[in-house]
């Protein structure tokens, strides 16, 4: 039988070089396409890395038993964005299946049987070429890592493919950085290789076998690991440096523990560790007071997933505004600078490149047709312009616009971003909140809670019409007399509250203000 890996590459959000990384292990790609909706904007970036890589794509048009589903339409889309993508003539002469996930079939031909996957399979196996390192089996075991996990029982685990040689259990091999520093040598405790959606323990890994790797203490993602004779490392994509940190700190409200119950900083802090330990692009280190850790990540979308993910596990944290890591260069401060790639439809350039290059500071590098009706715009902007602006960003382009953003150079200082411009509104008085009083209070500006959410002193409840911020009481009830008026009251009818994001929170307070992030809030 012929053994087939399928490795999943990460979506539109690429933290740090890692697509590029997981590419270099597979020797072909299967595109998958929803045959109503045709390729999607972020199907664009992992395509492209994938046709620059000179990998041969098949096409699956998936969910073909849809209403609305246009095969045609979606395969010629698919042919033009290959053609936009600079694809060569092999790699535009793709072979094309019909498929239905939810129903479990896929068929060359729209009226096909519609039994079963085995014609794709085949297909895969007929058309994806056989791994060139099968025939290395005899030199010297190399490998590189290519994702990091960790397992509760085993420890760190290191995922990649075998590029030469073979391994066994027990052996003792080193690691080497991509600049060819030794890291460290290790006994390989471990080999586990994945069979169906479980990982088996296996004896030996050969040539061409994608295996994850238990033992090593420091090495990491990019790192060669490989025979104690081999002093050459593999090429490997850089991990992309952090560029912003975000200080996750114990919720001190006086709300806290109401919502979560992992609230204390002991617990928080064996989470964001274990995190790490799975997770290259993020670095954890503690601040003086103990209650606080400081987190260095690759944006605030990855911070966003992140504390996304610790506020549905039952958190409660309080998170501060993200601040840009600089440097000192030869005694001149340097911020990053990231290479930001758009794909937006034409009547949209104007926004984003006035947006980009006005106060957030970018540089227009280049601008040049992406296909019918679409622009590319590619800019290097500092990483502290574009915190807060993929929110931004998807409103200008009515969520039709694509934003992809890597690590370009460290260049010095660019002076001033403005943030900000309004003030907010903050409680003064501890309770839950009158319909009456935000009522009164809709003149000074915009809420962002409506009547009856609790509130305590100095929560920001609401964005200040003006540039200073403004104490209100909220707790505000109606004034009752036993002197009836001639007619009724006016009825209160309160403008809906304006909802942030957890991005767009984190983005929109100022330095000496925090986001509570509770389970339920």
């Amino acid at each position: 039988g012929t053994r087939i890996n399928i490795v999943d590459t990460p979506g539109h959000a690429d933290f740090g070089g890692e697509v590029e990384r997981i590419l270099s292990m597979v020797d072909g790609v299967v595109l998958l396409v929803d045959a109503a909706e045709g390729p999607m904007p972020q199907t664009k970036f992992v395509t492209s890395k994938a046709l620059a890589l000179g990998l041969r794509p098949i096409v699956v048009l998936n969910k073909v038993d849809k209403p609305d589903a246009e095969a045609d339409r979606a395969l010629d889309e698919v042919f033009d964005l290959f053609a936009n993508l600079g694809a060569d003539e092999d790699q535009l002469d793709f072979p094309h299946m019909y498929a239905s996930g939810r129903t479990g079939w896929a068929d060359h031909e729209l009226d096909g049987p519609r039994k079963n996957l085995d014609a794709l399979f085949n297909l895969i196996v007929r058309h994806v070429p056989t791994p060139t390192q099968i025939a290395d089996q005899n030199k010297d075991f190399r490998m590189l890592a290519t994702t990091l996990g960790s397992d509760p029982f085993v420890g760190r685990l290191l995922t990649g493919r075998v590029e030469s040689g073979r391994l066994k259990v027990g052996q003792t091999v080193q690691s080497i950085s991509r600049l060819g520093e030794k890291i460290e040598q290790f006994r390989v405790t471990r080999i586990q290789a994945f069979r169906g959606l479980a990982q088996q323990d296996i004896d030996e890994a050969l040539a061409g076998d994608i295996v994850s790797l238990a033992g090593m203490q420091k090495s990491t993602v990019a790192d060669t690991i490989c025979a104690l004779a081999v002093d050459e490392p593999l090429f490997a994509q850089a991990i992309d440096p952090p560029t912003i940190t975000v200080t996750f700190g114990i919720n001190d409200s006086p709300l806290a523990g109401r919502d979560g119950k992992k609230v204390q900083s002991r617990v928080i802090r064996q989470r964001l560790m274990k995190e790490a330990e799975g997770n290259v692009a993020i670095k954890i280190s503690d601040t003086p007071s103990g209650e606080a850790f400081e987190v260095a990540g690759r944006g605030e979308l990855q911070m966003g997933v992140l504390i996304e993910n610790m506020r549905r596990e039952g958190f409660e944290l309080s998170i501060s505004r993200p601040q840009v890591l600089f440097r000192d260069i030869d005694g001149v401060r340097h911020e990053p600078i990231e290479e930001v790639t758009i794909d937006v439809d034409d009547e949209y350039s104007g926004a984003v490149i006035e947006k980009i290059t006005g106060k957030r500071k970018g540089e227009l590098a280049e601008m040049k047709p992406a296909g019918v009706g679409k622009t590319r715009i590619i800019a290097y902007v500092p990483s502290r312009g574009l915190i807060g602006y993929h929110g931004e960003f998807l409103t200008d382009t009515r969520g039709t616009g694509v934003l992809n953003r890597v690590f370009h150079e460290w260049a010095p200082f660019k002076g001033p971003i403005p943030g900000r411009r309004q003030g907010v509104l903050i409680s003064m008085e501890s309770g839950t909140s009158v319909a009456f009083a935000l009522w009164n209070l809709e003149g000074r500006g915009k809420m962002f809670i409506g009547a009856q959410a609790p509130v305590y002193p100095g929560m920001i409840i609401g964005e200040h019409s003006r540039d200073n911020d403004l104490e209100v009481n909220p707790l505000k009830g109606k004034k009752l007399t036993n002197v009836r008026a001639s007619g009724t009251d006016e009825a209160v009818k309160l403008t809906t509250p304006v909802t942030l994001s957890l991005e767009q929170a984190i983005a929109y307070i100022d330095d000496d203000e925090l986001v509570e992030v509770t389970p339920n809030a």
